[in-house]
């Protein structure tokens, strides 16, 4: 049974995302004239190994893969759009979709494995899971102590203001669906949150779309530090840089955890190319070691550690956020608090 109660208009969706953009795109061929068609919010550079490694494993199915922002890849799978396949990073958004019944179910005896928390419904299916955290540029951080706790990085942007004047960067979640699902389950775990965005607003943030922007400015010394980043990127970026300057923080106090899902849409043609792809995901993502993958494994993320990490929940409460009015009512409080004159 649908969630009726907490079904969604799609009149929000076009509001938020009057016009669907492709960010990205690059076909796989394959030998044979099956085509699988992605549409994803995983960059081309940290998504490249997995395609090429489908690729190997099934030789005679070209891969179109497609990448957008986690709002457009939900209005695209919502406007029928010709993708078999939709990976994101916004759980909430999936989440919704599935609900709303754009998901086909897919049960295989990989996917039955996946434990409770990183499926729902044999509808939606995650492969990794990836920390928010703090990345510093550490020059730019000369002389100032590293935060550790969410406490400790509103201590320091409040006592050193002129250091970090336009120097603050983190999402900006009127535009962002994985930027709204941090900041929504920031604020429903602690008071530190609004209190933080407060003094962010005193020192007039830089406001972006997505993590890989924001990495990129710290590496070009636009940004001292950036919030709610996806460590996953941050990790990748740091691994190939010559002479690092980033620094990557887990804050102590706790820390979301993003599980990076995949569902077969309603309207797909290759529905078993797509149980393929994530019968592959989903087996990365039951791996032991990290390895050579970019994104990391679902390993160790069921339960949260004593210092608060622990993944979001896949459930019902993941879309209460989603509401219309709750919506409008967080993101006027938001901008009151980022957006001071």
């Amino acid at each position: 049974m649908r969630l009726a109660c907490l079904a969604i208009g799609l009149s929000l969706w076009a509001a938020i995302a009057p016009a669907q953009v492709i960010e990205d795109r690059r076909s796989y061929p394959g030998t044979g004239e099956r085509v699988l068609r992605i549409v994803s919010t995983a960059d081309l550079d940290v998504f490249d190994p997995y395609l090429r490694a489908f690729g190997e494993r099934y030789p005679e199915i070209t891969v179109d893969y497609a990448v957008a922002s986690s709002v457009d890849v939900n209005r695209m799978v919502r406007d029928g759009a010709e993708f078999d396949l939709a990976l994101s990073s916004a759980m909430d958004l999936q989440f919704l979709l599935a609900n709303d019944g754009f998901a086909q179910p897919l049960r295989t005896d990989v996917t039955a494995s996946l434990p409770d928390w990183a499926r729902w419904r044999d509808l939606i299916f995650a492969f990794t899971a990836e920390p928010a955290v703090v990345v510093l540029s550490a020059s730019q951080m000369e002389g100032l102590p590293m935060p550790r706790t969410r406490q400790d990085l509103l201590a320091l942007l409040r006592d050193s203001p002129e250091r970090f004047a336009g120097a603050v960067g983190t999402y900006d979640v009127r535009e962002s669906g994985l930027g709204y699902l941090f900041a929504t389950q920031d604020a429903r775990a602690t008071d530190a949150y609004w209190r933080l965005s407060e003094v962010m607003g005193r020192v007039g943030p830089q406001l972006y779309c997505c993590s890989g922007q924001m990495i990129d400015d710290i590496a070009k010394g636009e940004l001292a530090l950036a919030y709610n980043v996806l460590g996953s990127y941050a990790a990748n970026r740091l691994e190939g840089m010559a002479d690092p300057d980033l620094r990557i923080v887990r804050l102590a106090d706790f820390a979301n955890v993003m599980l990076r899902t995949a569902l077969v849409t309603a309207q797909a043609q290759e529905v078993e190319a797509a149980g393929a792809f994530i019968d592959m995901l989903a087996t990365l993502g039951l791996r032991e070691e990290a390895g050579d993958w970019p994104l990391p494994p679902l390993r160790g993320a069921g339960e949260a550690s004593d210092t608060g990490f622990g993944p979001i929940r896949l459930g019902p409460a993941l879309i209460v956020a989603l509401d219309p009015l709750n919506r409008r009512t967080f993101l006027a409080e938001w901008e009151n608090a980022m957006e001071q004159e």
